[in-house]
């Protein structure tokens, strides 16, 4: 596994970002983990956070012209990816994200930010049943842009109570790579591979059975 792959995992944890236990998601489904991105917080986890999707960007070997979050959880991450490109190597990408609901005054319409034109990476944090995703997507082509790749903190590698996999039905769909920084099998081994924390080591057998039945 990457090196940038073990530090986010280390650094999801430290935030409470990751946390363990028994957690009911949305789905309905009984989870041994939880990820929730809107524990980064502060400025300076956003700021490291900007940086952990551009490595993982850069690792994928995505090509884009602009970004794009959908609302809400995407606009502080679209946001701290558009700064980690201009701090790292003076980038200036342009980004948008959208309203819940069209601004019928000043600018008007639901996009704020950029014009979504040329290919567009769209940022988001978990694929659950890629509702936010599919959204994302049909906004773009309606603006005459071109969804480029789809870039996450988390792939949970499971498919849906309908049996569908949300990742590879986006992949498939929309012929576009899907790209996180981890994954539920990355998270398994950075706990294998650190027996000597008994806190980490305690959570494997959850994970693997979870993994066993939840899997795609």
């Amino acid at each position: 596994m990457e090196q940038f792959r073990r530090d986010f995992i280390t650094f999801a944890i430290a935030n409470r970002v990751l946390q363990f236990g028994r957690f009911t998601l949305k789905s309905g489904r009984v989870s041994p983990y939880f990820f929730n991105s809107g524990l980064f917080n502060d400025g300076a986890s956003v700021s490291a956070l900007g940086r952990f999707y551009r490595q993982a960007i850069e690792h994928a070997g995505l090509r884009f012209d602009m970004l794009f979050g959908p609302a809400y959880k995407g606009i502080p991450l679209v946001t701290a990816l558009a700064i980690a490109y201009s701090g790292e190597g003076g980038r200036a990408l342009p980004y948008c994200f959208n309203r819940k609901e069209e601004k019928d005054h000043g600018e008007g319409g639901i996009l704020a930010g950029a014009p979504l034109q040329g290919a567009v990476l769209i940022v988001d944090d978990v694929v659950t049943a890629g509702t936010s995703a599919r959204f994302s997507v049909d906004l773009i082509a309606r603006h005459g842009a071109r969804p480029a790749a789809l870039v996450i903190a988390l792939d949970r590698q499971e498919c849906g109570p309908d049996g569908i996999d949300a990742v590879a039905d986006i992949q498939q769909r929309y012929g576009m790579p899907v790209c996180p920084i981890i994954t539920l099998d990355n998270l398994i081994e950075f706990l294998q591979a650190n027996p000597q924390h008994p806190e980490y080591a305690m959570q494997l057998p959850a994970l693997l059975e979870h993994r066993r039945h939840a899997s795609r």
